[in-house]
């Protein structure tokens, strides 16, 4: 029975390193990789040894730590000119996630107000800890508000990975359905396998087992079947960025939903913490999408299922506008009918 005080987490500080449950690793073994270096840190990221763009955010304030401890060390006297470098390495490590990006910039501002001589790591780890520490309680803030959307007895289904995997803790979108099932507001949730990493086969569907909640595994071309036969109430997915306007970019395949959701009356629900909001963009079109390595599509678990040297498309997301989204979930609250003027109201939420 899942509750709040099973807090799993792929992220651990322990004994001055970062260490991080690899995900691609899952469901066959739990393996925790260790890292003390920033540039593998920035690797992990890129290769999906963490991923989910609270996650990556959470990840990358901990290199920024590593990074500067390690280069003071070095250079004592003049160690912030050093780190332009990783922490370029670490930005760059995934485009889209708009938490990197967030996450990054609040170290940049504790690290503008160190004096050089004394080591940073102190002030460091503690605002990397506090980043952390608020994203588990903006994930249970969320989980209590998108709860409170569903009906009893609801019928959901998710795609990728939204979980306690791809956050601090306790997730997002399913930080939703591990609180509606606590309030008996989830019945069942439907799984979809997502292509072509499979995030949803090999993660969502072992943190929902883990935990024993009801769920079905399904290939991603059968969610349009689902929904023409009435049993689902709603799509809950998560988001790695959203546009002032409210249009999400989330797991490539998410818009294809929201289409097939809007045709048969499913209701679709974004669930993502307020620095997923990039308010320096005033639409979909402007958010980044990162292009995969092609193996991903054109093989599977290593061995190749298409013709040498077939050309291959692989966009890590897609964008869905707001027109087709019911409710985009904060840790500040609850936007519905997701618009510019709706939007605003987390906006100013957030400056208070």
């Amino acid at each position: 029975m899942s509750n709040l005080n099973t807090m799993m987490t792929p992220i651990i500080w322990k004994n001055d390193q970062l260490h991080l449950l690899d995900q691609r690793e899952l469901p066959r073994s739990e393996t925790w990789l260790e890292y003390d270096d920033a540039y593998a840190v920035a690797d992990a990221i890129q290769t999906m040894v963490v991923r989910g763009a609270p996650a990556i955010g959470v990840t990358a304030v901990y290199g920024v730590v590593i990074a500067a401890t390690n280069i003071w060390k070095e250079h004592t006297t003049e160690w912030q000119q050093h780190m332009d470098e990783p922490l370029t390495a670490l930005a760059n490590a995934r485009p889209t996630a708009v938490n990197l990006f967030w996450a990054i910039n609040r170290m940049k501002a504790v690290l503008n107000t160190l004096p050089s001589r004394i080591s940073p790591k102190a002030a460091l780890l503690e605002e990397a800890v506090l980043i952390h520490q608020q994203d588990i309680e903006a994930n249970q803030q969320m989980g209590k508000y998108g709860s409170s959307l569903l009906a009893e007895q609801s019928h959901v289904l998710t795609h990728c990975n939204a979980g306690a995997l791809a956050t601090g803790g306790f997730g997002t979108a399913l930080g939703v359905i591990r609180q509606g099932f606590m309030d008996g507001k989830i019945a069942h949730v439907f799984v979809d396998e997502t292509r072509p990493w499979l995030q949803g086969s090999r993660l969502t569907a072992w943190e929902l087992m883990k935990e024993e909640i009801p769920m079905t595994l399904q290939a991603d071309v059968a969610a349009g079947a689902l929904m023409a036969s009435g049993q689902l109430d709603w799509i809950i997915v998560g988001a790695d960025r959203i546009a002032a306007n409210g249009d999400t970019a989330n797991k490539i395949g998410t818009y294809s939903l929201a289409v097939l959701a809007k045709y048969h009356g499913v209701k679709v629900m974004v669930v993502a913490p307020c620095s997923t909001i990039d308010w320096s963009i005033s639409d979909g079109t402007n958010i980044p999408i990162e292009q995969r390595h092609s193996f991903e599509v054109s093989s599977l678990n290593g061995v190749s299922i298409a013709p040498d040297n077939v050309a291959v498309s692989n966009p890590a997301f897609d964008v869905t506008p707001a027109a087709l989204i019911d409710a985009i979930v904060t840790e500040a609250g609850v936007v519905m009918k997701p618009s510019t003027k709706t939007m605003n109201a987390i906006r100013l939420k957030e400056m208070l």
